[in-house]
């Protein structure tokens, strides 16, 4: 016994405390029979976020200790809860059987071990991920005045570095959105600020994690290379970086690295710069309350596999900016386009492909179990067919590259169809993994297993017909295990030559006398350890399946991302042909023409809704060099930031290789995405609406460059009316005058209108509306030209305002407009002679409307009695009067 002060600690509970005195950051899960147990804090910690029964188990330093647990069999929902909550968890394993442990003595305590530590970025089971999502950790670093990003997705792979310039952070968290970043520990004041609008775990670590010469070393160790050059030129940073998370990996997951790809170094300017405003804006992988319905990738995704799920919002979040791989892509699509047949059946195939990036790494991890072979062995074999489908067409690169990727894995298939039953059971301790005839000793140990009753009847047949004693009977009990059984009178011929050598006398009882053979003896041994024995050779042949796919890791892995690269292709395809998109020209100028284009999801929505079509638009900017900006006015609810919006992606679209919404579409590269629509607070940081706003036109302003696109609406409207539209102003001849880009800038403000007639690069175009009897139907289409009003009273009736409320606002404007026009002074005047408010003076008596005379004839009409040739004339009748009125 071990005592703390004047308190008796249980060895258990010694064990228990030595172990968590090493992982004190984490929630310390005890392996206790069937069960994880927590004790002291952790409990009540873990009782609290888990919402489970909080007990207790006998007492330490005088105090009862608090205790809760959870059963091992569904551990993986409560990881995954913990980590959703900001919680680490170290998973303390038993490493020896009990029985092991009760040889060291009756008190001897079963020795105990961390295995893992599970983290938000070092996740692999499906359970805790995302099928179509990445799950990447990151880690960021600064040496001298560089800077590097690096991010490895340990459940498929996954190894890049960039350059990352502090002030570029932000953005790059936001298209890669990484579940947790090891950073620098006397870095995180900084990168706490920058993260604090991202869902992202932050992991300090101590400087020498990121010391670039031991870093050196653990990258040529895992990748089992003399030097890391073979991979590429990386700086003393981007070593830092990527040898920091394998440091991370070696820890977390004790020693067990993953299955992580050579690292890639991604160049600076190889994507399209979306900083996390713009991609809010967009709502480009996910909506404005962190879901997935609404978001452009909900609209536009046709994968029917998990790992082109997941290529997809990879090439959403980060656009190409390279035209040769914009256009590969794009003449992908437009070749499985036009073999509709081909693409149908690739579409039919893909979808019976499991995940094996996936199954990859959890067989690394040695966290895999049977299903995980069974998924490489299904998803080698689909390889095997969508091969076949592609071998005699002429394929364009892209996909003649995928298809050459998916040959060549014709022995390890041969041998998981030959090892491998159909169906596996989930564990392997359940057996039935192998396949039946696989293995002739696995064979007899089942046949033994499970027929063991049929063999000792057909044995007794056998001795009955050797002795001549048809009543010989072959027994069983716990003394003497199997045992030959037969009466007094039968003995004595057993006894006697020649069968006595044979039979081996073992008991003489009241009533019979008993015997045994050496095979009966045999045959027990056999019979009894058969199960322990086909378990034991199942493990055996499962070690080394699983050695044998990992050999060959790097070809299943290409094999893989061939699948996603094609799953991708062939649902563009089915995308641009079932919405009627069109291949978009993608060049190198500063050209932007849309002709009838179409936001996707609004178009998705009003369909689903059933609701009119959507109405489409063109946006043509200027040729040649300068700015090109369209100014944008029209009242609200009339589709401005839809159209501000539809473009954006369309660019986007265009350059993560993806046919477009409209008629035609010629896009000059686009450096560059920002968005500043929608007005939301942030009152956690002490924002108000406008400073949001003002910060993120800040962003804008400092960054956009001559190739950026950028759309702006209703800038400065969170403040008084001169400030505003000053504001607004300034910002439209910076964008037009220093930034010198691509931007549709929306206003309220009609006398920024008189801008296009003072700078060359700005056009004016409006929203088109028409009023009918006092209200305003939006038409949502976009014309050459300025509007007068914003009809926003109009707009506040059509929202349901009181109509005394909408009557005497109606009032105000009228003083208000007759007053501008008039001066100053007068308007002020005019304002203070208006009445005060009542109910009783703004509500408008309703006056009848006078009837018209197509109202009147159609009252003295009797549809009934009516002819066909009647009802035809009628029709004549009536529309000569609407002429007439």
């Amino acid at each position: 016994m071990a005592t703390a002060g004047t308190t008796t600690v249980t060895p258990m509970m010694a064990q228990f405390l030595e172990i968590k005195s090493q992982y004190k950051d984490a929630l310390l899960f005890y392996r206790m029979g069937d069960f994880y147990e927590m004790f002291f804090d952790d409990a009540v910690a873990a009782a609290a976020a888990l919402d489970i029964a909080l007990t207790k188990r006998g007492k330490h330093n005088g105090a009862d200790i608090p205790m809760c647990g959870v059963p091992v069999h569904s551990a993986e929902g409560y990881f995954l809860t913990l980590i959703r909550k900001g919680f680490r968890v170290a998973v303390c394993e038993q490493l020896e059987d009990p029985a092991e442990a009760k040889k060291r003595g009756y008190k001897a305590v079963v020795k105990r071990g961390v295995v893992r530590l599970v983290t938000p970025g070092t996740l692999t089971e499906d359970s805790l991920l995302e099928a179509r999502r990445n799950n990447y950790l990151a880690a960021f670093a600064t040496v001298r005045n560089e800077a590097a990003l690096a991010w490895a997705d340990i459940s498929t792979g996954e190894f890049h570095v960039t350059s990352c310039p502090l002030v570029r952070l932000g953005p790059e968290l936001a298209r890669l959105a990484p579940r947790e970043l090891l950073i620098v520990d006397e870095n995180e004041p900084d990168c706490a600020d920058i993260v604090s609008d991202l869902d992202v775990s932050l992991t300090p670590l101590a400087r020498s994690s990121f010391d670039s010469t031991s870093s050196e070393k653990r990258l040529t160790a895992l990748f089992d290379v003399n030097t890391i050059d073979a991979f590429g030129q990386f700086s003393r940073v981007e070593l830092s970086v990527l040898g920091a998370i394998v440091e991370y990996l070696d820890i977390t997951q004790k020693g067990n690295l993953p299955l992580l790809r050579p690292p890639v170094r991604e160049g600076a300017g190889a994507v399209m710069q979306i900083d996390a405003a713009t991609r809010r804006n967009l709502e480009l992988t996910c909506n404005m309350a962190g879901g997935r319905d609404g978001s452009l990738v909900a609209a536009i995704d046709r994968t029917v596999t998990a790992g082109g799920g997941r290529l997809l919002e990879k090439r959403l979040s980060s656009p190409s900016m390279d035209l040769s791989t914009i256009g590969a892509r794009l003449d992908s699509i437009s070749y499985l386009l036009e073999k509709s047949k081909l693409t149908a059946g690739l579409r039919a195939t893909l979808k019976k492909c499991p995940d094996m990036d996936r199954a990859l790494s959890r067989l690394a991890l040695d966290r895999a179990g049977p299903r995980d072979l069974t998924a490489i062995r299904n998803g080698l074999g689909q390889s095997q067919q969508i091969s076949k489908r592609l071998k005699e067409e002429n394929l364009p690169p892209l996909l003649g590259i995928s298809a050459t990727a998916l040959n060549g894995h014709n022995k390890l298939l041969d041998l998981l169809d030959a090892a491998l039953v159909a169906e596996p059971p989930l564990l392997l301790r359940d057996g039935g993994v192998i396949a039946p005839g696989y293995d002739e000793e696995l064979d007899e140990a089942r046949l033994l297993r499970d027929e063991g009753r049929g063999i000792i009847a057909k044995l007794q047949t056998e001795y009955a017909d050797q002795t001549g004693i048809s009543t010989l009977k072959i027994k069983h009990n716990n003394v003497l295990g199997y045992f030959i059984e037969t009466t007094a009178t039968h003995a004595a011929k057993m006894l006697s030559e020649p069968l006595s050598e044979v039979f081996i006398h073992r008991q003489t009882t009241a009533n019979a006398v008993r015997f045994t053979t050496v095979p009966l003896s045999e045959l027990e041994t056999k019979i009894l350890n058969a199960g322990q024995r086909a378990l034991s050779i199942e493990k055996r042949h499962y070690a080394a399946l699983k050695e044998a796919v990992l050999a060959v890791s790097d070809k299943v892995s290409s094999a893989a991302s061939a699948i996603a690269e094609i799953d991708l292709a062939a649902a563009f395809a089915d995308l641009a042909a079932g919405e009627g998109w069109c291949k978009p020209t993608v060049d190198n100028s500063r050209d932007f023409e849309v002709i009838a284009g179409r936001h996707p999801v609004v178009e998705l929505a009003l369909r689903k809704q059933g609701g009119a079509g959507f109405i489409a638009n063109d946006c043509a900017f200027q040729p040649g060099g300068g700015a090109s900006i369209w100014l944008l006015t029209g009242p609200n609810m009339a589709g401005k930031s839809t159209f501000l919006r539809q473009n954006a992606l369309i660019a986007l679209l265009a350059q993560i290789g993806c046919f477009v919404p409209a008629k035609s579409a010629r896009i000059g590269l686009v450096s560059q995405l920002f968005s500043r629509v929608g007005a939301s607070d942030d009152l956690a940081r002490g924002r108000s609406t406008f400073m949001v706003e003002m910060v993120e036109t800040a962003a804008i302003l400092n960054q956009a460059d001559e190739r950026a696109f950028v759309i702006l609406d209703e800038i400065g409207r969170g403040t008084a009316t001169y400030d505003g539209l000053s504001i607004a102003w300034a910002t439209l001849e910076h964008l037009h005058d220093a930034n010198k880009c691509r931007a549709l800038f929306a206003t309220h403000y009609h006398e920024m209108t008189t801008l296009a007639e003072k700078l060359s690069g700005v056009e004016n175009s409006t929203v088109a509306v028409k009023e009918w009897e006092g209200d305003v139907i939006f038409l949502h289409e976009v014309r050459k030209g300025a509007a007068d009003r914003s009809y926003g009273v109009q707009v506040a009736k059509l929202a349901g305002l009181p109509e005394a409320v909408v009557n005497r606002a109606r009032v105000v404007l009228e003083a208000l407009e007759k007053g501008e026009r008039e001066g100053g002074v007068r308007q002020k005047a005019l304002i203070d002679d208006l009445p005060l408010f009542s109910i009783a003076a703004t509500a408008q008596p309703s006056v009848p409307a006078k009837s018209s005379a197509v109202e009147e004839r159609l009252n003295e009409t009797q549809p009934d009695e009516l002819t066909a040739k009647q009802a035809l004339d009628l029709v004549y009748e009536l529309k000569d009067l609407s002429r007439e009125k």
